[in-house]
């Protein structure tokens, strides 16, 4: 029987870092994972750039049924030691917008940092590796379609259900039931949204900066047209929050008055299809005319028509 210290299912960011923490602690460790390779949503984050970390991470910025939790954690280790952390390994990064910060080179360089650190580490990874059960006497035994194992701790880092089509299961949450330990209500989060309204899939691919609004809160961010609803950074914030049937607000020209701007330049030749494009994408202005407002020049716009659009 192979035994360890600790074993860790589950190679993505978490379990890497769990494991790189643990072998610096003197821990014999072993990575159990079922995929082919670690670090698999890692190296679609960012759109395959990672989003490794964002300036500005605090308490504050997270939902939690433990808020005290979130200020432990984060005073333990901060954005400036996993930035030090890139910085050690020579990756290169760029500040976007709201403090995030992205990996010049792919994503895969901040998967082969981790496994870098595991290496020195003494970590040890076993990829293909299927955890069938656990079962625990004395010790923790896991049974996989390798072997079995023995730990004196097993951390379970398999991440939620969200993406199944990488792999993703209830995994975790079987084991937590398992072994008594209580769930929490599943919901959705940082999730698109899907529409029964199709007619917006016309517009798939534009992105429009916006202010989205549900229960109080608000995120100044891009929202994106799919061809399943909408997505983009202002949705993913704004799911956190919603709830079924609650109603959602979406201002599509933030702090600005459409009714203003256009009799601010009624004196203006231009078609009110150009105009728009010049505040919202080409592609938008002219999708949104075709819908609701035949184009005409804004000097033979009339008061009630300003106000229409």
């Amino acid at each position: 029987m192979n035994k360890y210290d600790t074993i860790i299912i589950g190679a993505g960011a978490a379990g890497l870092m769990c494991a790189i923490e643990a072998g610096q602690r003197g821990r014999s460790v072993l990575v159990l994972e079922k995929s082919s390779k670690a670090g698999k949503k890692i190296l679609i984050s960012g759109g395959g750039r990672c989003n490794f970390t964002n300036l500005y991470t605090e308490p504050a910025s997270y939902l939690s049924n433990n808020k005290h939790f979130c200020k432990s954690a984060l005073s333990r280790y901060t954005q400036w030691d996993f930035i030090s952390l890139v910085d050690k390994h020579q990756l290169g990064w760029t500040e976007k917008t709201l403090g995030q910060l992205f990996c010049d080179q792919k994503a895969s360089a901040i998967v082969e940092m981790l496994l870098s650190e595991c290496r020195q580490a003494n970590v040890e990874i076993k990829l293909n590796c299927d955890v069938e059960a656990i079962s625990h006497d004395e010790f923790y035994n896991i049974q996989t379609n390798l072997t079995d194992y023995q730990s004196d701790n097993i951390v379970v880092a398999t991440g939620g259900p969200s993406i199944p089509k990488m792999g993703a299961t209830d995994f975790g949450y079987k084991v937590a039931k398992q072994f008594g330990i209580k769930l929490t209500k599943i919901v959705p989060g940082l999730v698109p949204f899907t529409l029964k309204e199709k007619s917006l899939s016309e517009l798939s691919g534009v992105s429009v900066d916006s202010v989205v609004s549900c229960r109080g809160m608000s995120f100044k961010e891009p929202i994106l047209f799919t061809h399943k609803g909408l997505s983009g950074p202002a949705i993913l914030q704004i799911s956190n929050y919603y709830n079924e049937g609650d109603e959602i607000s979406i201002d599509l020209l933030p702090h600005k008055r459409i009714d203003e701007l256009i009799s601010e330049n009624r004196s203006n030749r231009t078609e009110l299809v150009n105009y728009l494009s010049s505040l919202f994408p080409k592609r938008f202005a002219v999708w949104w005319c075709s819908k609701f407002f035949t184009t005409k020049p804004l000097k033979q716009l009339k008061d009630k028509e300003i106000k229409e659009i």
